[in-house]
């Protein structure tokens, strides 16, 4: 790293914020607490975001459909993974 540059400034946008109470948040853990509750029993739906991490392997992961997500703005398009 060059001098100069702080570290602790740069977004980490998958990385989990903690805090002294051992409380995880950020978007990470929003987006995936609201595809959660929209997922059927029995169910995982994952975002964009994993779907795109996953591909080239032999998951296979299947479009759901579009939700509006409680606190994100938009709509997310929510993926299922193949039993």
């Amino acid at each position: 790293m060059a001098a100069g540059h702080d570290q602790s400034r740069r977004a980490r946008p998958l990385s989990p914020e903690t805090s002294r109470s051992s409380n995880i948040g950020g978007i990470a853990v929003h987006t995936a607490a609201r595809a959660m509750a929209k997922a059927e029993a029995d169910e995982i739906l994952v975002s964009s975001t994993v779907r795109d991490l996953v591909a080239g392997s032999d998951l296979e992961i299947s479009e759901r459909c579009d939700f509006k997500l409680k606190g994100l703005p938009g709509t997310w398009r929510l993926w299922a993974p193949a039993a």
